[in-house]
C-alpha cells in the first residue's frame, strides 16, 4: 500500500445506514472532551473502523461553518485512525461547543478522543455483538 491508500478515508469507513446508526445510538457507550462527544459500538466483525461526524445547526445556523467542521473532524480523523488499534468499532464524534476551534486544537483533541476509544475497547475484552 502506497501512503495515500493508508490515509484515505474511503466510503467503506464511513457509516451509514440506519440499521447501523439506530444500533450505534441505543448501545453506544459514551465519553466526551472538553469540545467533542462521542459514541462507539464494537461490530460483530472485524471489518474497517466506521465513523460519522455531527455538528448541530443548533450551535452553527450557517451551512458553510458545519461543513468546515466536519471537513476539519473528518481530516483529524483520516490523518490520525491509526491510534485506534481494534477494528470492528462504529463510532460517531458530535461537536459539542459554540466556539469555531482550528485544526490544531481539533486534531488534539480526536487524538485524545481515539486513544480513549482504544483503551476502552481493548480493556473491557469486550466480545463483537451481531
Amino acid at each position: 500500500m502506497t501512503p495515500l491508500q493508508d490515509n484515505s478515508l474511503p466510503k467503506t469507513e464511513r457509516l451509514s445506514g440506519t440499521k447501523a446508526i439506530e444500533r450505534l445510538m441505543s448501545d453506544g457507550r459514551r465519553g466526551g472532551t472538553a469540545h467533542l462527544r462521542w459514541c462507539w459500538v464494537r461490530r460483530g466483525d472485524e471489518g474497517p473502523n466506521r465513523i460519522m461526524v455531527s455538528v448541530p445547526k443548533r450551535l452553527f445556523k450557517r451551512a458553510v461553518l458545519r461543513n468546515l467542521l466536519k471537513r476539519r473532524l473528518r481530516e483529524a480523523y483520516r490523518t490520525q485512525k491509526g491510534l485506534l488499534a481494534v477494528q470492528g468499532i462504529d463510532f460517531l464524534v458530535s461537536y459539542s461547543t459554540p466556539e469555531l476551534l482550528d485544526s490544531a486544537t481539533i486534531r488534539l483533541e480526536m487524538a485524545e478522543l481515539l486513544g480513549s476509544i482504544s483503551l476502552k475497547a481493548e480493556r473491557t475484552g469486550e466480545e463483537p455483538q451481531p
